[in-house]
């Protein structure tokens, strides 16, 4: 059981909710016709803490979770468990993870003025963490064995890196200090059905498969940055990119495109992650616009058919606002003709003018709009909003360096 303290903070973040945001009644008018979703990356959750059912983080963030009560979440940064993960074990099945944060946190009230929430989980392989066998960020080291990872803080803070994890991550497919790291998780209310047979996953897709291909060039050379073998294998997205589509009620199929690219930076001279992180925002307009290079892992090609209503969602870690030429993908995505980019989610008032160096639309407090969820413009946008604590609510441990982001939606038959 958690400690005073952290009842303390829990009851705590339970008035900045109420203060930060409309309840969820008061937002929805139609809930039998309408969606809400949100995204939110809660920073580097692992196994370890979801064997546990009193994680301090994770009982703040399942409160303020369960306040917002989304119909569809999507939760980046949690581990897929598998195989040389730390907090995996031998002869488990893999990929439970999120299964356990339904269980342990969103299932159980939080606070006396909050519900648990039954949700379904869709938990998949990503490419963090994943070694390559590959040379890839050009030491002139592959190291492919991972190294001892430090456990986690009492406090339930986010471990740190050390440089031993770091020469190992940066070989692989997608940065992460061990396999499954960074990963992603999708939770669907259980009065919603998630097509399973359906769900289209892109982790494998090459990046030379993309015709124009942002191709990271060594600055001082000026040659491509990856060795030919390198390039061939390489692969675009440095987690995955998920279709899921969701079956409503009334029988109507929402599809969530999830994906969480590369952070443009800790990259060198090439800035080879801010390429990389220009082709994973453009692969969902060259999905959107059915581009035929776009095949999926099952071999399935071409992009979403024109009418499909969705929403696209994740951290994106780009920003339309910063003037580099390597945001001009996700300035496209906002302003593609099959998404409604004219809705744009921003914090309270009240929330706005306790953080005054942030802008409205800022998702991260590192002053940055980087976390999206995009309706397609063939829906009806009821609300959004970002939601940020009140200063009181902030503990010494943070839940994350980003904010939880949502939007309701009305999805016409």
């Amino acid at each position: 059981m958690p400690t005073q303290p952290y009842t303390i903070l829990l009851a705590l973040a339970s008035v900045g909710l109420v203060l930060g945001c409309r309840p969820r009644e008061e937002a929805v008018t139609d809930p039998a016709t309408s969606v809400r979703a949100m995204t939110y990356n809660i920073e580097d959750v692992r196994t370890t803490d979801l064997r546990r059912a009193d994680h301090p983080r994770l009982q703040r963030a399942a409160a303020r979770i369960q306040h917002l009560a989304p119909d569809i979440l999507l939760v980046n940064e949690m581990t897929y468990d598998q195989p040389g993960d730390p907090g995996y074990r031998a002869g488990n099945p893999e990929g439970h993870n999120a299964q356990r944060f339904a269980h342990h946190y969103l299932s159980t009230a939080q606070a006396d003025s909050l519900d648990g929430i039954s949700y379904q989980p869709v938990m998949l392989p990503v490419n963090t963490g994943v070694h390559s066998g590959l040379d890839l960020n050009n030491d002139g080291r592959v190291v492919p064995t991972v190294p001892e990872v430090p456990g986690a803080p009492d406090d339930g803070s986010v471990p740190p890196q050390t440089d031993a994890g770091r020469t190992y991550g940066n070989d692989a497919w997608g940065f992460g200090t061990f396999p499954g790291q960074y990963g992603m998780a999708l939770l669907v209310r259980d009065d919603l059905t998630v097509l399973r047979d359906s769900i289209r996953t892109f982790r494998l897709l090459q990046w030379h498969e993309k015709p124009d291909a942002s191709v990271p060039l060594d600055t001082t050379t000026f040659e491509p940055w990856y060795a030919p073998d390198a390039w061939a294998e390489m692969r675009l997205s440095s987690k995955s990119h998920w279709d899921v589509p969701v079956q409503l009620p009334d029988g109507t199929v929402l599809h969530v495109l999830a994906s969480h690219p590369t952070p443009p930076g800790f990259d060198g001279p090439a800035r080879r992650n801010d390429h990389r992180n220009h082709d994973e925002v453009q692969l969902w307009v060259d999905y959107l616009n059915q581009a035929r290079y776009v095949e999926d892992d099952s071999g399935r090609a071409g992009g979403l058919h024109e009418d499909a209503p969705f929403v696209v969602m994740g951290d994106l870690n780009a920003d339309p606002d910063d003037a580099s030429i390597f945001r001009d993908a996700v300035r496209r995505l906002i302003g593609h003709d099959r998404v409604n980019g004219d809705v744009v989610p921003e914090a309270s008032p009240a929330r706005q003018a306790d953080d005054p160096d942030l802008d409205p639309d800022d998702t991260a407090q590192w002053e940055a709009r980087v976390d999206y969820v995009l309706p397609s413009s063939n829906l009806s946008v009821q609300d959004a909003g970002v939601w940020r604590p009140t200063p009181a609510a902030v503990p010494d441990v943070p839940v994350s360096d980003h904010f939880p982001v949502w939007v309701d939606v009305r999805v016409e038959p």
